[in-house]
């Protein structure tokens, strides 16, 4: 008989310390008692299910269906599920924007999942922040995972018009602030644009994380596009508690999924599916909890080699409901084969190589389109870089105009956000077309927490004169609806210091994506004394958490993780 002392499994993991082990086991089980588990459920692997059900987020309406379906999953392969609650991020209900508690919601998850006595994890999300933050807790936590997300919503009718949140929700404010609609039909679309349960609709933030989170490894194959309120969605759950079985009793990691080459595949899909900007950050913190860096250069390289596969809104005619029905990511992945590390391993317990493998079912060619024949030849996302972004700023080429792609124009800036909703819309704001408009101070640093405004609104007597797109610059982000030949993420942020900050109204500035380049044409003379001129930043936060952000957060070309929280193998 061996004497090899075995891994504690279950309840009997992580025991609480009071300095008498078998006295914290003994207690352990007579507290699980009072929640009349039966002994021998309390001998079974135990998988934790973190659970983002609240009433301050629309999209997760169905989570406890979702984590009822898991639990029963969990049961029929002879575990004992237990549900706890983390932080849930409702992205349109959070002040000043959820980003700003993405960071702590990994936290919450990280150590709710390390410190609890679980086997593995399954991870249910599903909103724009959720996913990244869960997945970055459960990198640095460690213990095997899987993700399940709530699935898109479903498309509403309106006047013989598919709706859908929030590509159509743009579109039909920008026809209310050119005049081209009135109160009454702006008050009738609001009313039909967000029908269901789910995530939005079109490939926004959260379907985008979605989609790289099964590119990634990390969620069972063809489960991201599922819509929320279909049938399947629930049968996904379930196969996602067997498969967190299957994962403890293998004991892979998400260390041994999340790697150089899974992140480098989640690239390329990203890419080729269009998806938003703000996946940029999401999956530069999630690798970056891995101590794996995403260098936007290499991005550039991927982007110049994978076309863009996926006609869905913002920049196509279709939502995540299309994309289900004609395939999901299995048939985007299937035609980047060739351009993907198939040996990453899945929570499958599969290669990527292996599932692909596997028969591919239909197609439906009008959505997600073949190789020889993309919809762009090029990724949908580039970086730039210059004396203006010393250290990068993305583009979403796919949903931008490129007639602006190569132009030097006059600065027209804005110095804060409040500058902005103060002077955009006044008939006096001496701006043209053929202007860039520019916002500082919206980027990590700034007491707005790097919001989704970079979606400058066309100046109201531009709007009504017809004007649909012009280039706009900031240190900010863009929704994933959103659309335009907006520069984000402007690196270093104007807080800091950046050059953005030093942008002055009439400076000359030169984009060529071309040369993805992007540069202020002012001599450094100038600059200097601007520097040398600029007031004090913003004053430190007193307390809490919003503290705590100040002092660790890190620019948007490392994530916008709090610095004490990456994996710096040689950090003490």
């Amino acid at each position: 008989m061996s004497d090899e002392k075995q891994e504690p499994v279950g309840l009997t993991r992580g025991l609480t310390n009071y300095g008498d082990m078998d006295f914290a086991r003994y207690l352990r089980l007579s507290m699980a008692s009072a929640m009349g588990y039966s002994r021998e459920l309390m001998k079974k692997p135990v998988i934790g299910i973190a659970a983002t059900y609240s009433e301050f987020n629309n999209c997760h309406r169905l989570v406890p269906e979702l984590v009822t379906a898991v639990k029963r999953g969990v049961l029929a392969a002879g575990g004992l599920p237990l549900e706890f609650p983390t932080i849930s991020l409702g992205e349109v209900f959070l002040n000043p924007t959820s980003l700003f508690f993405r960071n702590l919601m990994a936290m919450d998850t990280e150590e709710m999942v390390r410190g609890q006595p679980m086997d593995a994890v399954v991870l249910v999300g599903g909103c724009d922040k959720t996913v990244p933050a869960q997945l970055m807790g459960a990198v640095s936590a460690d213990v095997p995972a899987i993700q399940v997300v709530t699935g898109p919503m479903m498309t509403g009718r309106w006047r013989g018009e598919r709706l859908g949140a929030c590509t159509d929700c743009r579109r039909f404010w920008a026809k209310y602030r050119a005049g081209e609609i009135d109160q009454t039909t702006i008050e009738e679309v609001e009313e039909n644009l967000a029908t269901t349960a789910g995530t939005c609709a079109v490939m926004g933030t959260a379907s985008t994380m979605a989609s790289l989170a099964e590119g990634l490894g990390m969620m069972l194959p063809g489960t991201a596009a599922i819509p929320a309120v279909h049938a399947d969605r629930i049968r996904a759950a379930e196969a996602s508690g067997k498969a967190a079985m299957m994962l403890a009793a293998k004991k892979i990691r998400p260390s041994q999924i999340i790697t150089e080459k899974s992140v480098e595949n989640a690239l390329r899909l990203l890419l080729a599916i269009g998806g938003s900007t703000n996946a940029i950050i999401h999956l530069t913190a999630i690798a970056g909890r891995a101590g794996i860096k995403i260098d936007l250069n290499r991005l550039n390289e991927l982007s110049d080699t994978t076309p863009v596969l996926v006609d869905l809104k913002p920049t196509g005619p279709f939502y995540m409901e299309d994309l289900h029905v004609a395939g999901g990511i299995g048939a985007v992945l299937r035609e980047l084969k060739p351009l993907l590390h198939l040996d990453a391993l899945t929570v499958s317990g599969q290669t990527l190589g292996e599932r692909l493998a596997q028969p591919a079912g239909y197609v439906d060619r009008n959505v997600v389109r073949t190789r020889e024949e993309p919809l762009q030849p090029q990724g949908g996302l580039v970086a730039l870089f210059g004396s203006l972004a010393p250290r990068g700023a993305i583009l979403k080429r796919a949903a931008a105009d490129p007639t602006l792609f190569e132009k030097e124009a006059r600065a027209v800036v804005f110095s804060s956000l409040e500058d902005l909703a103060q002077r955009i819309d006044s008939p006096d704001l001496d701006a043209t077309a053929d202007d860039f408009l520019v916002l500082q101070n919206a980027g990590p640093l700034s007491p707005s927490g790097m919001p989704e405004a970079g979606y400058l609104p066309i100046p109201a007597k531009l709007a009504r004169a017809g004007v649909k797109d012009m280039v706009r610059i900031s240190d900010a982000r863009m929704s994933g609806t959103a659309y335009g030949t907006i520069v984000l993420h402007v690196t270093p942020d104007a807080a800091s210091g950046g050059p953005l900050a030093l942008v002055r109204n009439g400076d000359r500035i030169r984009l060529s994506v071309q040369q993805r380049r992007i540069d202020l044409l002012v001599d450094e003379a100038e600059l200097q004394r601007r520097r040398d001129a600029q007031a004090a930043t913003a004053a430190e936060p007193p307390r809490g958490y919003a503290r705590l952000y100040r002092r660790e957060v890190l620019q948007a070309d490392e994530g916008c993780d709090l610095d004490f929280l990456l994996a710096r193998p040689n950090k003490p």
